[in-house]
């Protein structure tokens, strides 16, 4: 038997106590607190680990206190510094040890793990250069709110300060990447330091980082593990009636509201779409939203910003009343000035950009049923039909731009042709550049499925590492990246990581042989186009050196074959697209 915790509220589902396992739940069942979907919880443990005392150290309760707390994975590359964590995490069956050919990936893929599931897995590495290594994936979990442990090894104490081999200032180094960064420097530290840079990582949502020095890990040492139960505060946070009643009265008001769904309120989506058939409100994400609905719904009608809709900008700039939910208002998504109401966890988040009109401090998931009972019901026949028919001038644009018949391959039909084939519950992860562009813009997602991006820090190189967390994840479900040859490139040696473990994840690759989104913007600031043009090696013959399956696609009318035979593999697979260097000229 095992427990299980919603990340939404933090409520421990106990299978000792309800006497049903979790998987004998139906698959519509919701968390008793705050009314989640049963994916938002994630497993803690079967059982409590028990350490000998006298045949156990520092590195042996450390691992312990991770496993209690619900830690799976740990990714990274031993090194001299960080062999007695190494070595425990060998020693112990309930955690999986994770070998990437690069510490950027172990980190991507931590950051990764922390967005699709809420909690966090550990990446592990060196002093000194390992360390650094891990910063670009640090920083995208840190600005994008996801819950990692990273551990790195250390000098022995006696040789840290005068300037030894390999030796940084590692605390200095993680202090602002990390919501909480200590150094354990004494085996009565070990349980209270990870027990809190795990409680921070989840509660603060973000990198916790703990440096260990190579002669603490070795020490000889038992302690009892501190239990996940009782440990964590309840989430479900909500706000005053008067409140909610102020905020259901303005949308009572509103003639042309809209609904703004951001990646907090990615697993509330039925609530956000009955909200809206009650009031009748277009419903627009920003990129990391995609999916909170079934896109080809006919309130769905867009992402906003960069990436955005012609009808979402056109919605959106002539409404009443914005209804933001779990949206950062990131200047990327460009969100006007107007009144609004905002529901947020983050109390720093509400009027960010500019004041609101109400602002409601708590869960949504909490929130939203509370002001579904408030709001009027209003059929507006008028506006829906201008709902749909902006969706749906919108839907021919990109219809006519998804030309199977030109040559090189254009992204828009490779997106077509990946938005008809890609399994319903599919995981996508997304790498940075106009692959990611083209991918916001023309595929409309499943409610079913995932996507996971890097948001804020926008880096090249998240889609490989992503996609094997994701396989570690779900690996009964299909498993799909789309990236470009730029960011593809900077990570391909974990490609060998993919066959190596197993995990049939599936490549596709824009190749244009550009640094495409750099060509656009150097175009567009009126730069001359300079040192964007990629060498590229052969991608499909890559992956079958590797191991795994490489295909190669030059036609239009090669695609849909290639993404048939790539999408029915059990291996992993790379698909080598060549696609239009000259789509923006």
């Amino acid at each position: 038997m095992g427990k299980y915790r919603c990340t939404v509220c933090n409520y421990i589902y106990d299978e000792d106590e309800e006497g049903y396992t979790f998987d004998e739940l139906p698959d519509n069942w919701r968390c008793p607190v705050c009314n989640s979907p049963k994916i938002t919880f994630v497993y803690l443990s079967e059982e409590k680990v028990e350490l000998k005392e006298g045949e156990t150290s520092v590195s042996d309760v450390i691992i312990a206190q991770m496993i209690e707390w619900g830690i799976k994975y740990v990714f990274g590359l031993p090194g001299t510094s960080s062999l007695g964590v190494v070595d425990a995490v060998r020693k112990n069956e309930n955690l999986t040890y994770i070998q990437v050919r690069h510490e950027q990936t172990a980190a991507f893929m931590a950051s990764a793990y922390g967005k699709l599931t809420g909690h966090p897995a550990a990446c592990l590495t060196v002093a000194g250069p390992g360390a650094t290594n891990l910063a670009t994936g640090l920083y995208d979990a840190s600005l994008d709110h996801s819950p990692v442990l990273a551990l790195t090894g250390m000098l022995t104490r006696q040789l840290i300060g005068p300037g030894s081999f390999q030796e940084i200032d590692q605390q200095a180094f993680f202090e602002p990447i990390t919501v909480y960064n200590k150094v354990l420097m004494s085996e009565n530290q070990t349980t209270t330091l990870i027990t809190k840079a795990i409680k921070h990582a989840i509660l603060d949502k973000g990198v916790a980082h703990i440096g260990i020095p190579k002669d603490v890990q070795e020490i000889s040492y038992t302690a009892e593990t501190m239990p996940f139960d009782g440990s964590f505060p309840n989430n479900a946070i909500n706000q005053p009636m008067f409140l909610i009643l102020k905020a259901a009265q303005a949308i009572n008001q509103a003639e042309r509201p809209v609904i703004v769904s951001g990646f907090g309120a990615i697993n509330q989506g039925d609530a956000l779409l009955e909200l809206a058939e009650k009031i009748t409100a277009p419903i627009v994400t920003t990129f990391r939203g995609k999916g909170v609905v079934n896109e080809d719904n006919e309130l769905y009608v867009g992402s906003h910003g960069d990436i955005g809709s012609t009808a979402s900008t056109y919605l959106v700039l002539n409404s009443d009343l914005l209804i933001v939910v779990g949206s950062s208002f990131s200047d990327m998504t460009h969100l006007p000035e107007k009144k609004t109401i905002q529901i947020d966890i983050d109390p720093l988040a509400i009027g960010k950009q500019f004041p609101v009109e109400v602002g409601l401090y708590g869960n949504c998931a909490e929130i939203l049923p509370q002001l579904m009972d408030l709001v009027q019901e209003n059929k507006k026949d008028q506006y829906l039909e201008e709902i749909r028919k902006h969706k749906k001038e919108w839907l021919d644009l990109l219809d006519e731009e998804a030309d199977g018949k030109l040559t090189p391959i254009r992204p828009q039909y490779i997106i077509k042709v990946l938005n008809d084939k890609i399994d319903d519950d599919a995981v996508i992860t997304l790498d940075t550049g106009e692959n990611g562009w083209w991918f916001g813009r023309n595929f409309w997602m499943k409610k079913t499925q995932k996507m996971i991006m890097s948001g804020y820090l926008g880096t090249m190189g998240f889609g490989l590492p992503a996609a094997l967390a994701a396989q570690l994840i779900y690996p009964d479900r299909q498993v799909v990246s789309i990236t470009g040859d730029g960011g593809f490139s900077m990570v391909m040696a974990d490609f060998l990581t993919a066959v190596r473990n197993q995990l049939p994840v599936k490549i596709f690759i824009f190749n244009n042989h550009q640094l495409g989104m750099i060509m656009q913007e150097q175009m567009v600031e009126k730069y001359p186009n300079w040192e964007t043009e990629l060498y590229n090696p052969d991608f499909a013959a890559f992956a079958r050196d590797c191991g795994g399956v490489g295909i190669k696609v030059k036609t239009p009318d090669e695609l849909t074959g290639a993404v048939d035979k790539a999408l029915s593999s059990d291996e992993p697979v790379i698909v080598d697209i060549e696609t239009d260097p000259q789509r923006f000229i």
